[in-house]
């Protein structure tokens, strides 16, 4: 999980240079397009492109458009935020998911979990600005919006996760996202420029890198211990800020980033104990 969580975070800056010249919607296509030769490659060294269409394609195509959403609504807020403010406010995507098991999945939630649910939401109006100012700007709404889909895309992969492989899953999405990306940006497409091709192969190879790495890390841990490592994000946010932009994230940042992390861990341990109590 640390090795997926450096390889997002170098997608991530290479997005955010990117957004600065090209627009948010290009940019997704171009995320999507850069990784899928990579993953045929993988793909075809593993024999599994004779299984990768087996698939339920409702919930594949749902999670193609809101993928779509997620990074370009991702890469606008990345134009205006630093790595550090953007991962602040994202962390409150862990408990999302909780709060849309209940109602989608028919998990369990008790009123503890609420509570967490809510110190959540309160780091995430933390790190917008208790005075408005930060809640008003796009690029905070943005990244809300980013996290708000990648709990939907995550609670679709969980159902999906019952009967489609895992190969299958990761190919649909940069698929649906690839092509989709391209044919909404098509008509106001930039040429993409000669200086940018070292940021787009390293945009290529972090993206397919971390998400092979991070489906090795839930494959052979409990997600209790894997997924609080995702919060390291905040360290290479932090670090790459300062490396790259000369930024270090205020104080209400780094609270509010405390607050939602402290509320994201308790919930996926607790929700780790309860699957172990119900199925001993």
């Amino acid at each position: 999980m640390l090795i997926a969580v450096a390889m997002f975070s170098i997608m991530d800056t290479s997005m955010k240079v990117l957004s600065s010249h090209y627009p948010a919607m290009q940019v997704t296509a171009m995320r999507a397009l850069s990784s899928l030769p990579l993953l045929c490659g993988y793909l075809a060294y593993r024999g599994a492109f004779r299984r990768v269409l087996k698939i339920r394609w409702p919930l594949h195509l749902l999670r193609g458009v809101v993928g779509i959403v997620m990074l370009t609504t991702f890469a606008y807020g990345l134009k205006t935020l630093s790595m550090a403010e953007a991962y602040s406010i994202f962390f409150i995507a862990p408990t999302l998911i909780t709060a849309l098991s209940v109602f989608i999945l028919k998990e369990r939630v008790d009123a503890a979990q609420w509570c967490a649910i809510g110190v959540g939401l309160v780091g995430v109006l933390v790190v917008l600005r208790p005075d408005g100012s930060g809640f008003l700007t796009m690029g905070g709404l943005a990244i809300l919006a980013a996290a708000a889909c990648y709990a939907v895309s995550a609670i679709a992969s969980r159902v999906l996760s019952r009967t489609d492989a895992n190969e299958s899953i990761m190919f649909s999405l940069l698929v649906l996202m690839a092509g989709g990306g391209l044919s909404l940006s098509w008509q106001g497409w930039v040429a993409v420029r000669q200086e940018d091709m070292l940021v787009l192969l390293a945009l290529a190879v972090s993206g397919f890198l971390g998400q092979l790495a991070m489906t090795e890390a839930f494959s052979k841990g409990k997600a209790s211990t894997v997924a609080p490592f995702e919060y390291s994000a905040l360290a290479w946010g932090v670090a790459i800020d300062w490396l790259l932009w000369q930024v270090l994230p205020d104080g209400y940042t780094l609270l509010g980033a405390a607050i939602i992390i402290a509320s994201g861990v308790y919930l996926v341990r607790r929700e780790t104990v309860h699957a172990e109590s119900e199925h001993p």
